[in-house]
């Protein structure tokens, strides 16, 4: 369980699918939808 900070909803919300990616500049992040409105999440940092 991966959570993140939804713009949407104003809330810490757990990132649905969420998957891990490495950005242009080299640092990990992970990407993935919240749970409760369905919009895009964006997480920076090591998981």
């Amino acid at each position: 369980m991966v959570t993140g900070h939804c713009m949407r909803c104003s809330a810490a919300r757990e990132i649905k699918d969420a998957k891990a990616v490495k950005m242009k500049n080299g640092r990990d992040a992970v990407k993935g939808i919240c749970i409760k409105c369905g919009c895009k999440m964006y997480k920076i940092g090591k998981m």
